[in-house]
């Protein structure tokens, strides 16, 4: 690991916006937060992964690999994170360096591959990403970026976070240090107003964003950037002159905040658009900082309009679901921001929560489990999928809601399981997606699958064993002495005494 990139890593763990590492002596605080991957176990992501997981949602920005072709993955609807024009972002490029370029170096090959991505799709910026192999073999991309921007004219950003320097979070803040360092700050907006505000740590999975702008443009609040989802490099690279941030996300990118707080004296807080409540509280606390920094008084009372419609309208159409999953139990196997907010939604709908993960909450986060649910707030370290599977069949859960991977313990259980995390198909922010997540719930549960799976097989399941019929084959040795003709009728006639 190179001297700069240790020197970063102990520079996000400095995070003045986080009370559990301000909480820590020195020696703890140079630790971090996150356990340290070991080679060959990196299940849930490297800190690679989470560079580019917080960064490919940039839409109209070339993401070029530096590494082997598997480093590369499937681009390709990544996270499902949607744009509203460049696709770009969707594309897969990669150096994809081979045996010679481990022992030569690759910084030619990465040189080349800058100049024809350029060439070919005139993209106002790249980003160029580290791997593992790459760092160990020693190339340095920083030093092949600058000399690419000089030459060509175009950003091209180092994103110098291979998969070995730690965990898929610590990826994701050190790809906020990379936007710091060299995206925000550099470029100026061709105009700016009193109601401009940035939204950091939301990527736009299945177009949540888009669920919440036209509230916010009812209100005449801009978003002057979104970083990153649906985000513009240019708009990025502005977004220093935003009155307001929101931090949707607090684990991955709270580092913008604060250093924007520092740098720019923009103030941030931390909001939710999960569900009818939290969506409320996010606009009124959006309003507030917005006037408190020089917007017109009327913004609060058009913001307090907007909600009392805006309720009433979700309100009612959840109640026909709502009379229907009032009392169904859930258990919510997530993390980060959705174990509180995600809660608080599934809680207007009826439904009671038996247990929240918060394997990868901070504290914070915990905290607001525990306002939310008070006594009743079942917070859950660490659940073995064993663990998973005795509660779901012994029926302590009505359904789970959960990423991919522990999806084939609910449907090995023979109960409801639904997708909450990033690879989903539906959106669930804002107004319209509380009311979207309450009617796949409700699908779900009463899916008429589940009670034809839970019925005993028509086979034998009720203790009764089949009738079996035995089958009598000649001898290996007597066939093997056979011409291959006597041998196939004789397997045939032992086969036609099996009825059916």
């Amino acid at each position: 690991m190179s001297v700069a990139l240790k020197a970063k890593i102990a520079e996000v763990f400095e995070e003045p916006g986080c009370d559990k590492n301000q909480g820590k002596n020195e020696k703890e605080r140079k630790k971090g937060c996150s356990k340290q991957l070991l080679p060959g176990a990196a299940a849930g992501g490297c800190a690679f992964d989470g560079a580019m997981i917080a960064l490919q949602p940039i839409a109209d920005v070339a993401h070029l690999v530096h590494g082997p072709i598997a480093c590369g993955g499937n681009s390709w609807d990544n996270r499902h994170s949607g744009s509203s024009g460049p696709q770009i972002y969707r594309t897969g490029f990669t150096t994809d360096i081979s045996e010679l370029d481990v022992i030569y170096g690759g910084e030619k090959r990465l040189f080349k591959s800058i100049r024809e991505i350029l060439d070919k799709y005139h993209p106002p910026a790249v980003f160029v990403y580290q791997t593992c192999v790459t760092a160990l073999v020693g190339d340095d991309i920083e030093s092949v970026c600058q000399r690419a921007s000089e030459k060509f004219g175009t950003p091209i950003i180092p994103v110098n976070v291979p998969g070995f320097s730690g965990s898929k979070n610590l990826g994701n803040k050190l790809a906020a240090e990379v936007l710091l360092d060299y995206c925000v700050g550099t470029a100026e907006p061709e105009f700016t107003t009193a109601y401009d505000i940035n939204i950091i740590g939301e990527f736009n999975l299945v177009g949540e964003l888009w669920q919440v702008k036209p509230l916010l443009d009812a209100l005449g609040i801009r978003i002057l950037s979104c970083i990153s989802g649906d985000g513009r490099y240019n708009e990025i690279a502005s977004s220093h002159r935003a009155k307001v941030n929101m931090v949707v996300c607090s684990k991955s990118m709270i580092n913008i905040a604060t250093k924007m707080q520092q740098r720019w004296g923009i103030p941030y807080f931390e909001g939710s658009f999960y569900g009818i409540g939290d969506m409320s509280d996010t606009l009124r606390q959006i309003a507030r900082l917005l006037v408190q920094q020089g917007a017109a008084d009327d913004l609060l009372d058009r913001t307090e309009r907007l909600i009392e419609v805006e309720e009433a309208r979700a309100w009612q159409r959840i109640e026909h679901y709502k009379q229907r999953l009032t009392g169904k139990r859930v258990l919510l196997i997530t993390g980060g921001v959705k174990s509180w907010s995600v809660v608080a939604a599934l809680q207007e709908a009826g439904l009671e929560i038996v247990g929240t993960s918060v394997k990868k909450s901070t504290k914070e986060d915990k905290e607001k489990i525990k306002e939310i649910m008070g006594d009743d707030a079942h917070m859950i370290d660490n659940m073995t999928p064993r663990e998973m599977y005795d509660m779901l069949r012994d029926a302590r859960a009505d359904i789970m809601l959960s990423g991919g991977r522990s999806q084939f313990v609910a449907l090995k259980a023979r109960m409801p399981w639904l997708d909450i995390n990033q690879e989903r198909y539906h959106p669930y922010g804002g107004y319209e997606g509380i009311v979207e997540l309450v009617r796949e719930i409700d699908r779900a549960i009463y899916n008429p699958v589940w009670q034809q799976v839970r019925q005993p097989a028509p086979w034998g399941d009720d203790g009764e064993t089949l009738e079996t019929v035995p089958l009598t084959v000649p001898p290996v040795n007597a066939l093997a002495d056979m011409p291959v003709a006597a041998a196939a009728n004789s397997m045939s006639a032992a086969l036609e005494k099996v009825p059916g």
